[in-house]
């Protein structure tokens, strides 16, 4: 009987060992002639970032927790998508002075991604200058999107090197460019033809009408189909929205919520409430929407978590301060200093291309209530390093009403306990010190004159 028992645990030892499934990657390499201090990996629909730490003498090792397929590498203004396989274990070689000749893969995939280097070579020399491409009429485009996808399923399909479930995953990836091609056809013919009007006419997308936009494994192997998937949810929501009042941000939320493929729905879910959330008007709608539709535990938490900051700072609640921030004069001006008018904060920065739009709108508005009931504070979030450069586009541009430095940039306890993740943000505060709206109108938007007018400013 004691052997029967013994026997039985051997059994179910050895049984777990061979279920047991590793879920990381053990990724590491060697970068010659390295100049910067950390290469980032991130998923392209910004579900999974990490940043890798570089040695001084160009080495890096890293255990990640990563979904199999495609991810963005960055090194500096160094970037490439690399295939990821868990359970794997394989480097990246590469000098930083002659990045695309010298790029090279060891280890236990090296064959993928290999594959990958080449298939992009061949692609780009296959479409050629995208602007002529782009201008070709529907039949000439069709044909030569035709031809790229046949020829490349042709070197997938002769290709001995690489596993056999990526070679049938990567031959569906390769339809799914055609079809991305298709879709972008109209925007892009537009633009590159200088014709605005241009539609494209109704047979050309018939081969993207029978696209299932469900399907959860070729969702995280191919960024094509990602890019399909979102524009189906763009069309429905827009769709939509014509008969439906609701705000456009809570109807996209709920398109998602209604994809019955879990793996789709839950990293589409993230993926917009994860930078969403902290720009809805709608907050309470919003958070319930996701919270009953997502079922992975991990996002879930994280926004579970940004929820309860975002109540701290909402209608009618006390605004987060700063304390002794630089002012454009060399001396300090603190929140609590600015108290008895209503206040309109921009949160900005001079690399900020949205931000420098705004710009004239701002000076205009500030210019329109001048002497009047409110304070236009702009709180810079550009790094303490950059302070010159702050200084000199506030001279440059004359902007007028309070100019301030925030002192940890991004870091700023006043940027944290707004959950800013985007900017530019504008903030409006009653002459209290309570918040009336931590998401204004941009000065470019006509509601924030009305907002104003509410108000009797």
């Amino acid at each position: 009987m004691k052997k029967i028992i013994y026997g039985i645990l051997i059994f179910s030892i050895l049984s777990c060992k061979k279920e047991e499934i590793k879920e990381y990657v053990l990724f590491s390499g060697n970068i010659k002639n390295s100049t910067a201090n950390d290469l980032i990996i991130m998923s392209s629909n910004s579900t999974f970032r990490d940043t890798i730490k570089i040695s001084a003498n160009g080495t890096f090792k890293d255990t990640l927790k990563i979904d199999n397929g495609t991810h963005l590498i960055s090194y500096g203004k160094l970037f490439t998508r690399i295939y990821f396989e868990q359970g794997t274990s394989f480097e990246v070689n590469f000098d930083a002075n002659n990045f695309r000749e010298t790029l090279t893969f060891l280890g236990e995939n090296p064959h993928e991604n290999n594959y990958l280097l080449q298939k992009q070579e061949k692609q780009s020399e296959l479409i050629g200058k995208r602007n002529d491409f782009y201008a070709l009429n529907e039949d000439e485009f069709k044909t030569k999107s035709k031809i790229i996808e046949e020829t490349l399923l042709r070197e997938i399909n002769k290709n001995k090197t690489v596993s056999e479930a990526f070679k049938e995953l990567e031959k569906k990836n390769i339809k799914y460019e055609h079809l991305n091609r298709l879709s972008s056809y109209e925007k892009s013919h537009a633009y590159t033809t200088k014709n605005p009007d241009f539609k494209v006419s109704s047979e050309f997308l018939q081969e993207i009408k029978d696209i299932n936009y469900f399907n959860g494994e070729d969702f995280l192997f191919s960024n094509n189909y990602k890019r399909l998937v979102d524009k189906y949810v763009e069309s429905k929501t827009k769709e939509l929205i014509e008969n439906n009042s609701e705000a456009e941000d809570i109807v996209k939320l709920k398109v998602i919520a209604e994809i019955p493929n879990e793996v789709i729905k839950n990293n589409l879910l993230y993926k917009e409430a994860k930078y969403g959330i902290t720009y809805t008007y709608d907050l309470e709608a919003y958070y319930t929407i996701f919270n009953n539709a997502s079922s992975n535990p991990i996002y879930k938490s994280e926004i579970t978590e940004n929820y309860k900051k975002l109540i701290k700072v909402a209608k009618g609640k006390p605004s987060p301060l700063f304390e002794n921030y630089e002012n454009y004069n060399g001396e300090t001006t603190s929140f609590n200093d600015l108290k008895g008018k209503y206040l309109y904060i921009d949160v900005w920065a001079t690399w900020c291309g949205p931000c420098k739009i705004e710009i004239p709108h701002l000076k205009k508005i500030e210019k329109l209530y001048h002497n009047k009931n409110i304070e236009f504070v702009s709180i810079s979030i550009d790094k303490q390093s950059d302070k010159l450069k702050w200084k000199k586009m506030v001279e440059k541009e004359q902007l007028g009403g309070v100019q301030l430095l925030a002192d940890k940039d991004w870091n700023s306890q006043f940027v944290k306990d707004y959950l800013i993740k985007g900017i530019p943000r504008f903030i409006l505060i009653d002459p209290q010190g309570n918040i009336i709206t931590a998401n204004a109108p941009r000065p470019s938007e006509n509601s924030l004159i009305d907002l104003f007018n509410e108000l009797a400013i």
